[in-house]
């Protein structure tokens, strides 16, 4: 596998360690919709949370979280709105990046809650 696969696999994981660790229960990982794929699926309370993680080594090319394009979220919003309907889901949804820098020197983890309004 691919370096930056094996970053990405460790990015997610990680994700998941700190949104458990926040008190979230893990929904789903990696759920697939035709061409969309949510990494984390997660609840806290009554609100179900579509979670796009974005790992990078470094921010030499700009911050995890620039990575994240008005393409992926109407990616993203279209498989979650189909995870709902799916699983007869009558919550609140809302879409988190977490992003993470982790290299030999240093794991740095940002969660943007509500992170569309941010980069839309």
């Amino acid at each position: 596998m691919a370096d930056h696969n094996e970053l990405g696999k460790l990015g997610e994981q990680k994700a998941i360690d700190y949104l458990i660790s926040k008190g979230y229960v893990i929904c789903a990982k990696n759920w697939r919709f035709q061409k969309a794929e949510i990494d984390v699926i997660a609840q806290k309370d009554n609100i179900f949370v579509c979670v796009e993680v974005k790992t990078r080594s470094t921010d030499y090319f700009g911050d995890p979280q620039d990575f994240v394009n008005t393409k992926k979220i109407n990616l993203l919003v279209k498989a979650m709105n189909k995870y709902v309907i799916s699983n007869d889901l009558d919550v609140e949804v809302r879409f988190d990046v977490i992003a993470i820098i982790h290299n030999k020197y240093k794991t740095k983890l940002e969660h943007f809650e509500d992170a569309f309004l941010y980069f839309d």
